[in-house]
């Protein structure tokens, strides 16, 4: 199965570190990150699920709940929120899911044989309330993934979904953002009171709206 933007999130149970999920319950109305892992007690693993457990707050911040997949097992992975804990000075609350059979995993295409007949690729889903596939990102084994721009491609996500925008190249929150084509600069003038700067027909600002 490929999974494409837009498509709807598949559901499952798993075991995870934190006891038997469903992920849709899991998840409830909030928006949620899955991402996957090629196997515990992994160094490039270890620095990233250190990493997404120190931006815990700024997750909480946008209603976003997160959950990893490795295709180890629970009682590996307990044991591996040990080392993360310790080495990276944080503490894991999030769960990580057991995919021994790769059910998960082939159910969300994680496995990219080519690369691995046997371990996940760093993969990484945001979905939104409705279980909607918003992002999806791939990485190699490799390479560790950067989830400064997983948070920033949130925060854009969330400001398309509650105003009529887009945002430009590297864009942060607070920056300018653009009016689509689709709206005439005479409309956008009368949706955006913060005003609106035309540099062509097709490419024009606003201030970023309130959130």
């Amino acid at each position: 199965m490929s999974i494409k933007l837009g498509d709807t999130a598949p559901d499952f149970q798993a075991e995870t570190s934190a006891g038997d999920i469903n992920f849709y319950q899991y998840l409830g109305d909030s928006w949620g990150i899955l991402f996957s892992h090629p196997a515990d007690y992994t160094p490039v693993c270890t620095t990233e699920l250190g990493y997404t457990s120190k931006l815990k707050e700024e997750f909480d911040k946008r209603g976003t709940k997160v959950i990893a997949l490795s295709v180890d097992g629970v009682e590996d992975h307990q044991n591996w929120i040990k080392d993360i804990n310790e080495t990276q000075n944080t503490e894991v609350q999030f769960p990580i899911i057991a995919d021994k059979d790769r059910k998960i995993s082939e159910l969300y295409d994680f496995i990219h044989p080519n690369a691995s007949a046997t371990a996940t690729v760093r993969s990484l889903l945001i979905i939104d309330p409705e279980k909607k596939v918003r992002l999806i990102i791939t990485y190699p084994a490799s390479t560790g993934r950067n989830f400064n721009e997983i948070l920033r491609v949130l925060d854009s996500l969330q400001l398309v979904d509650s105003h009529k925008i887009a945002t430009p190249v590297n864009w942060k929150d607070g920056d300018d953002v653009i009016v689509p084509p689709a709206i005439s600069t005479e409309d956008a003038r009368k949706i955006f009171p913060k005003g609106v700067k035309e540099i062509k027909p097709y490419l024009r600002y606003t201030p970023q709206p309130n959130t």
